[in-house]
């Protein structure tokens, strides 16, 4: 089909004796005929990089193009590029992308535009027959992911066997990381929110399989509020690479949502089998977890750098609220009325102890702070010089904030009264 359309946009070139190119909906280079003459810079970067540049792609999509159903000329805000005539592809009432034909002195008449037409709506039948093969594969894939991450083994398993069926990738030889996301828009108007994350995933998921050597691929599953991609490469991903993958995602959420909803993502542990992917799964949903209620953590957590939250968001909910019940804890709330001493001990152990870094941190005089830590050990019956009382001590102020986090989730709020989430992490 990929020749199908290359020889629409090689023949309407050929008989017009004009440069042609054919982009997808997000002004994505599909096809591009060779050079006559009249192109400029941003059709030689486009037909180089298979795409424009974010922003410029923004300009170009500012003026309604996505509306269009007529030829239209398009002028590209950029210096030194060339007026363009722009045809939208639809089929089946889609819109499905552009063909462009560079028209500087508008001299294309008529029956040019005709022939550019229905050169236009034999690409629209190319690519709706495409759009038809990739939604089965893409329904497909979807629900063997689904089916690989679930709690029953043997659902697993034979979804193992059905992703190797497809082909996608060696059966050996691979690498297999989950990149979790999710976000929180405000109840009862999750609709574009959702559009937005998908838009957003299909975005990563494309650049990803554009740039990458076969036999590398990325898979993706979404539902309204949460969505994720299993990468399978023959090498691990890079940090550099994970980062332009977080960027790019987050970076196309708030373009297409700007509402100020926030996109938290969550990088998974490495699998060295397919099999294992489940438990890549699970961490991050779990560094997503931590993003969500440990603001200090940033907008995208990695599995392995979560801090002691990579242990303690694996408790049950229920588990995790009776064990921040720490004696000790409550005897230091109960006279501890402005909290004050609540702070300080928090500040000497996620400063390991440190009592000159501390001091500063509460801008506080050193004896001041002695004088705390002992009416802290006074309240609490622990000793801060034996390392299972701060264990203790430190441990309950990070299973408290969780267990407050939780509490805050668990009431209804407004848009305009979000809870207070963590405010650190050691």
């Amino acid at each position: 089909m990929a020749d199908d359309l290359q020889d629409i946009v090689d023949n309407l070139a050929e008989r017009l004796q004009r440069s042609v190119a054919i982009d997808d909906p997000h002004i994505r280079l599909l096809a591009a005929s060779r050079h006559f003459g009249d192109e400029d810079a941003t059709r030689v970067s486009s037909v180089l990089n298979r795409s424009v540049a974010p922003q410029l792609c923004e300009q170009i999509l500012a003026q309604g193009i996505a509306q269009w159903t007529t030829p239209g000329r398009v002028i590209v805000p950029l210096e030194g590029t060339l007026p363009r005539l722009c045809i939208p592809i639809r089929c089946a009432g889609l819109l499905l992308g552009y063909l462009w034909l560079i028209d500087p002195d508008s001299t294309l008449g008529d029956r040019e535009q005709d022939v550019a037409r229905e050169a236009a709506e034999r690409a629209g039948v190319v690519l709706y027959r495409q759009l038809i093969v990739h939604e089965r594969s893409r329904a497909r894939h979807e629900a063997i992911l689904r089916e690989l991450v679930a709690t029953d083994r043997a659902i697993r398993s034979q979804a193992v066997d059905d992703l190797r069926a497809e082909q996608l990738f060696p059966t050996t030889g691979m690498y297999f990381q989950v990149l979790g996301m999710q976000h929180q828009g405000p109840d009862g108007v999750a609709a574009p929110q959702t559009v937005a994350l998908e838009a957003a995933v299909e975005d990563a998921q494309s650049w990803m399989s554009q740039r990458s050597a076969a036999p590398a691929c990325a898979l993706m599953a979404t539902n309204k509020s949460r969505a994720w991609l299993m990468l399978a490469q023959p090498q691990p991903p890079s940090r550099r690479e994970l980062d332009t993958i977080c960027s790019r995602l987050t970076a196309r959420f708030d373009r297409l949502t700007q509402d100020g909803v926030q996109l938290v993502l969550g990088i998974g542990g490495l699998a060295h089998r397919i099999e294992d992917i489940v438990e890549s799964y699970r961490q991050a949903f779990l560094a997503v977890r931590a993003a969500q209620l440990v603001p200090s953590i940033g907008p995208v957590a990695r599995w392995g750098a979560l801090g002691p939250y990579q242990l303690l968001l694996r408790m049950p909910t229920e588990d995790l609220l009776a064990a921040a019940q720490v004696p000790a804890l409550v005897a230091l709330d109960k006279e501890d009325g402005h909290r004050g001493l609540v702070a300080t001990l928090e500040a000497f152990l996620d400063n390991a102890g440190d009592v000159a870094r501390t001091a500063r941190l509460l801008n506080v005089h050193r004896a001041t702070l002695y004088h705390r830590l002992k009416r802290i050990e006074q309240l609490t019956g622990c000793e801060l010089s034996q390392g299972d009382d701060r264990l203790t001590l430190h441990l309950g102020l990070k299973l408290r904030a969780l267990a407050a986090a939780h509490r805050h989730e668990a009431t209804p709020t407004t848009a305009e009264d979000r809870p207070t989430r963590i405010r650190s992490v050691s």
